[in-house]
């Protein structure tokens, strides 16, 4: 059985399609109707890649459109007496996905008729589809098979009904149903979010803009240390959850390996518009080390800044020591925001601001990264496109972390007043924006307990020097990982124990190279750091000068024989104890896990409603619903929770004063304010290590 890619996600490309028309269908039918030719037309090219459009039916300019989807054009879809564009709405959202497939708008001809004219005359089937067929019937929709040439006969033979009445054909011809379904689909989305937006321009919306206050702005509760550090936990905990989830969920691997195959260089042109090979089937291999080395990596420098703000909690603190420690700190946070801001930034030129960057051939950045640069100034667009001025602003490398948070207020306001600006982005650009919000709220909130010393390249630099060298030394590493029989492609990826078996494969991989594993590499590196900060401290006040200034000792560091370190790493693994470690990249035993998070609390009697948002959340014995953002912040809110927004995408839940466990949590309000798929494992995971949650916490009253 071979789903054929449009097939898996065509079915919730038209709920989130459906979901939207229900939503809107009136003030999209009032707006569109009041429209002129050119702003119907603005609202159809607004959503179209350089904004090109089909003229007419004919138009054969934009090569084999006018071939899949000749309706969406133009002259037919933007006259004043016509409401061409409505009817098209009504159907694609309305209808099911098989009731298209056999009647088009207003009686015409269904998708599959279409495509049966299309390649009347023609062969369409390709040698490599040879003997595979694809069905339309309402619970296998879209699904396609592969049959052995010796029982074509008889396969073919019980599915005779299927055949006479078109539900099962050729899968050359299904593929061009399937592409043409999911076009239609994605152009009606977008244009009810244009309408939505060209008709929202109205001097009550213009007013309620200026009346509203950045949640940001109106932050000004002054935290203590010690909420700092728990900030920082909570930080630090979210990527241990979600590093136990890449190892153990291939639903949460799979999207996250995809989203990291758009920060391949070869994806944005040099300075002369050339672009470099990308083959997905040899980039798959290093995109799965790279999504575990980032989270192992977030893993290290979390602990690594918690570490430290502990260290700084000791009242007896003396002056050099703290200055020693501020230092490291804010090397550590400027490290932190930078390796932040470059995958934001990636992110970002492959998507919304793919025309705003360009390669250099010639420069590259540390551990042999492509450098990326912005084509312009991003001022341009201040009254052309706020919302990309405002996405652009915070790929500049002059901005510092306190710096952005203009850029991020700016940000919030506009998806306040327009929040139909959010549902633009890719869901890999969100969850980047959202990684960049949290962690400017932690540094703004830090800076008002510390005034913390410049960044430096001179001093204070233990810490940051240590992690990089582990980067280069595995970015080295990641070049001759090839994972291609394994797993030949992405979706490979959901195939039973191919994640497990990719992880273990990399895991040994690292270890023949290394002397051990990827996550020892940073787990023993970062507890050796705060051994020779201590080291450090000691030996820089015994040799103070006559004037009682410091001069600083650095431990010596200095490089290893290659072959000696690895020898060094594997005579230290055969001393590691065999406890679960939060660094390992292999999935453990479920005993392991269960033992590692917090035990049950009592339970807790809340409203039917309320229950069944958290049944939804953590039941895994039947297939997963989605929750609404507003829902969970109520049914948190039902709880006693306090719910402070952050820049609008971040948002920090307090528990009461009452509860057992007093520790706040930081979570990323979903794309499109859905919390659905993978994301609700990363929610139930993060509810179930910071309080103990499980399905059987809540009882309905």
């Amino acid at each position: 059985m071979n789903n054929y890619p449009s097939s898996l996600v065509i079915g919730e490309l038209h709920d989130d399609l459906t979901k939207k028309y229900e939503t809107h269908v009136a003030s999209v039918e009032t707006a569109w109707r009041s429209f002129d030719e050119n702003r119907r037309a603005n609202c159809i090219k607004a959503g179209a890649v350089n904004r090109a459009v089909l003229k007419h039916s004919l138009d054969t300019s934009l090569g084999e459109a006018y071939k899949i989807t000749p309706e969406w054009n133009l002259a037919d879809l933007t006259q004043p007496s016509s409401n061409f564009l409505l009817d098209i709405l009504k159907h694609r959202s309305t209808k099911s996905l098989y009731d298209q497939y056999s009647e088009g708008v207003n009686g015409t001809a269904g998708d599959s008729e279409f495509v049966q004219r299309m390649t009347r005359g023609k062969s369409p089937r390709r040698d490599s589809l040879c003997n595979c067929y694809t069905l339309f019937i309402p619970d296998r929709y879209g699904e396609s098979i592969e049959i052995s040439p010796e029982h074509v006969r008889d396969v073919m033979a019980n599915f005779t009904t299927l055949v006479q009445r078109g539900l099962l054909i050729p899968q050359s011809l299904g593929e061009l149903v399937l592409k043409r379904q999911t076009a239609l689909l994605q152009y009606c989305k977008v244009a009810i979010e244009n309408i939505l937006c060209e008709g929202s321009v109205t001097g009550e919306e213009s007013q309620s803009s200026k009346q509203f206050k950045s949640p940001a702005k109106e932050q000004t509760v002054k935290l203590t240390l010690a909420e700092v550090i728990a900030s920082a936990e909570d930080r630090k905990s979210s990527f241990e959850e979600y590093l136990s989830l890449l190892r153990t969920e291939s639903t949460v691997l799979c999207p996250t390996v995809n989203a990291q195959l758009y920060r391949h260089p070869g994806l944005l042109p040099d300075e002369e518009g050339r672009f470099l090979p990308f083959y997905e089937d040899k980039c798959i291999g290093a995109a799965i080390f790279e999504t575990i080395h980032q989270g192992i990596q977030g893993i290290a420098i979390w602990e690594s800044i918690t570490g430290l703000l502990n260290l700084l909690q000791n009242p007896s603190l003396d002056k050099l020591y703290k200055a020693t420690i501020l230092q490291e700190l804010s090397n550590m946070c400027h490290f932190e925001y930078t390796r932040t801001q470059t995958i934001y930034k990636q992110q970002i030129s492959t998507g919304m601001g793919f025309k705003w960057f360009k390669r250099l051939s010639k420069v590259f950045a540390d551990a042999d990264n492509a450098t990326i640069v912005l084509k312009g100034d991003p001022i341009k667009l201040t009254r052309k496109d706020p919302h990309l001025h405002y996405l652009l602003r915070l790929c500049q490398h002059k901005n510092n972390a306190l710096e952005a948070v203009e850029w991020m207020e700016k940000l919030s306001d506009l998806y306040t007043a327009h929040p139909l600006e959010r549902e633009k982005l890719f869901e890999r650009e969100n969850r980047t924006i959202c990684d960049m919000t949290a962690l400017i709220a932690f540094l703004q909130d830090l800076s008002s307990v510390f005034l913390l010393p410049s960044p430096s390249w001179g001093k204070g630099h233990l810490f940051i020097s240590r992690l990089q060298d582990i980067r280069i030394e595995l970015h080295q590493l990641k070049k001759g990982v090839d994972q291609r029989t394994l797993v030949p492609s992405i979706i490979g990826l959901l195939a039973p124990q191919k994640a497990e078996s990719a992880l273990e494969a990399i895991d040994k991989y690292v270890d023949e190279k290394t002397g051990t594993k990827m996550g020892f590499l940073y787990q023993d590196e970062v507890k050796k750091m705060f051994q020779d900060l201590q080291e450090q401290y000691r030996q820089t006040k015994d040799k103070l000068d006559s004037d009682g200034e410091a001069v600083f000792t650095f431990v010596d560091n200095a490089p290893y024989d290659p072959a000696e370190l690895v020898k060094s790493r594997r005579e230290k693994e055969k001393t590691r104890p065999p406890h679960s470690s939060v660094y390992v990249i292999t999935p453990v035993p479920a005993d392991i896990i269960e033992k590692e998070h917090t035990p049950s609390p009592e339970m807790l009697k809340v409203s039917p409603t309320t229950a069944g948002i958290f049944s939804t959340l953590f039941d895994r014995s039947q297939p997963r619903r989605s929750v609404s953002w507003k829902a969970f912040e109520a049914a948190m809110a039902e709880l006693g929770f306090s719910v402070l927004p952050r820049f609008g995408s971040v948002y920090t839940f307090r528990p009461p004063e009452s509860a057992p466990i007093k520790t706040p949590i930081c979570l990323h309000r979903p794309h499109k304010s859905q919390i659905e798929g993978h994301l609700i494992l990363v929610l139930a995971r993060r509810l179930n290590r910071a309080y103990g949650w499980s399905e059987s916490s809540f009882e309905a009253v």
